[in-house]
């Protein structure tokens, strides 16, 4: 393999192909159907999936096959298989649905507004996801051009991931005689540590999202007659969350919610600390003075990766400042977001929450607790060899550096999925939203030197893949 004309051959797609194509996408308001109740009338989801068809149908690989499925009442999907030499088969997954718009984004820029700027391409989705097609494919046709085997490549794009991918069991049931048994999964949409190697994931968290009624008052009263006779439904909704938080450390107190962190994560936590340091939270973007939950950077990178969270992601029942009265108002609601530990059963632990906010509530208020989804966590299988070797060996052709293994506080719930329907499969689970990348917030970008080093390094572990099974 000559690896100066890979990365010659991924830097030109990128450069001529890959980021004008971004560049499109990132126009499209194809937000996950979670976010657009319209999402099949309104038509971005086709929009964008029928784009990245057409560019894979201009670049093909030998011999590719394509389909977009979608059934009535589902989001669409992308299906490549491309033929190899030898019996294995590698899945490539990615999505291409994206979260919403989100305030805040800097001046000239906002999620719909793609902007290049210092080897950044800002706006929604280029990041977090809409690369994976491009370099999946990218890295197949780099092999290609050089003749080099790899093994049969099947690629998986999906428009529901950021609603919890709930077509996407549909979908593998569908194809599952199409994509067989693979050996080896490679999922382009997680975090990295730095600009600096590639970052491989060995643990991602399960997630819930459910929402949080509290009601005392048939309708809103003034609160000066009524404040101190009528408790505020902001002040009971702080004492139900305190029944499962500890406010002052973010501890979650329940048991259910809580597992024994594996000692090999805690060792690959400390090495990761010890090339990342305390830029695991500096990077941040903390208000001036503000400090994180704990200095200690192991800690804080388990803490957000293996400990469970709550977060208060929105809130209803509350006006504005400028349109707040002197008004007792009569209910709260707020939209939770829980993460869990990746070997905890997110929905035995759901249940255990909801028992905990419902029972006894205070002043007898009226509280309904309303789960909206969930998804599994996922702790990766032991490294083979092979891939070890693999991954160490591309992120130091094309970055000059080693690969770090390191838990993610995200989710991604394929690979729950897969990790139960492939028990046998190794797994290269990677990704470019490092420090500041900002997925799901405001002034979201891809690294393109990150993007096109990753796509280098996922050729040269297609080509091992290939050489490890044919010993």
């Amino acid at each position: 393999m000559n690896t100066e004309q890979i990365s010659k051959f991924c830097n030109t797609m990128w450069d001529d192909s890959i980021i004008p194509e971004l560049v499109e996408y990132i126009k499209i308001p194809c937000k996950s159907p979670m976010f657009d109740s319209n999402w099949q009338e309104n038509g971005y989801l086709q929009q964008a999936i029928k784009q990245f068809a057409e560019w894979a149908k201009m670049h093909p690989a030998r011999d590719m096959q394509l389909k977009v499925l979608q059934f009535e009442g589902r989001t669409p999907l992308i299906y490549i298989d491309i033929p190899g030499a030898g019996d294995e088969t590698v899945l490539l997954y990615g999505h291409m649905d994206k979260q919403p718009e989100m305030t805040s984004w800097n001046e000239g820029f906002g999620p719909w507004t793609p902007v290049l700027k210092d080897d950044k391409l800002y706006g929604r989705g280029g990041a977090d996801d809409g690369y994976a097609l491009f370099a999946s494919l990218t890295s197949i046709l780099a092999l290609q051009e050089q003749n080099i085997p790899h093994a049969r490549c099947v690629i998986l794009i999906e428009a529901c991931e950021e609603s919890g991918s709930y077509d996407l069991p549909f979908y593998i049931n569908h194809l599952k005689d199409q994509i067989g048994s693979p050996s080896l999964v490679i999922c382009l949409d997680s975090g990295a540590g730095n600009y600096k190697q590639m970052w491989s994931t060995t643990s991602l968290r399960g997630t819930a999202t459910a929402e949080l009624t509290v009601e005392i008052l048939k309708e809103g009263v003034h609160s000066g007659a009524a404040s101190g006779a009528v408790p505020g439904t902001f002040r009971i909704l702080r004492q139900l969350l305190s029944r499962i938080e500890n406010e002052s450390t973010g501890e979650i107190t329940m048991p259910e919610c809580q597992v024994e962190i594996p000692e090999q994560r805690r060792q690959q936590a400390k090495l990761a600390a010890e090339v990342l340091d305390t830029e695991i939270y500096k990077s941040f973007p903390f208000v001036d003075d503000a400090v994180p939950t704990n200095e200690d950077p192991a800690e804080v990178l388990l803490f957000k990766t293996w400990h469970p969270t709550i977060v208060v992601t929105g809130m209803d029942g509350i006006p504005s400042c400028a349109n707040a009265g002197n008004v007792l108002r009569p209910y709260t609601k707020a939209t939770i977001s829980f993460r869990f530990p990746p070997t905890c059963n997110p929905d035995q632990a759901m249940q255990a929450i909801a028992k905990k906010l419902t029972t006894n509530p205070p002043y007898n208020a009226k509280i309904t607790f309303t789960m909206e989804k969930s998804g599994p966590g996922w702790n990766a299988p032991a490294v083979a060899d092979w891939l070890d070797q693999a991954a160490n060996e591309a992120s130091q052709t094309f970055f000059g550096a080693p690969t770090v293994y390191m838990g993610e506080g995200g989710s991604i719930p394929f690979m729950g999925m897969l990790g139960d329907k492939f028990p046998q499969a190794q797994f290269l689970i990677t990704g470019v939203l490092g420090p500041a990348s900002n997925a799901h917030g405001p002034n979201e970008f891809l690294h393109l030197p990150m993007g096109k080093k990753l796509t280098a390094c996922v050729a040269v572990v297609l080509a091992e893949h290939y050489k490890a099974f044919q010993k």
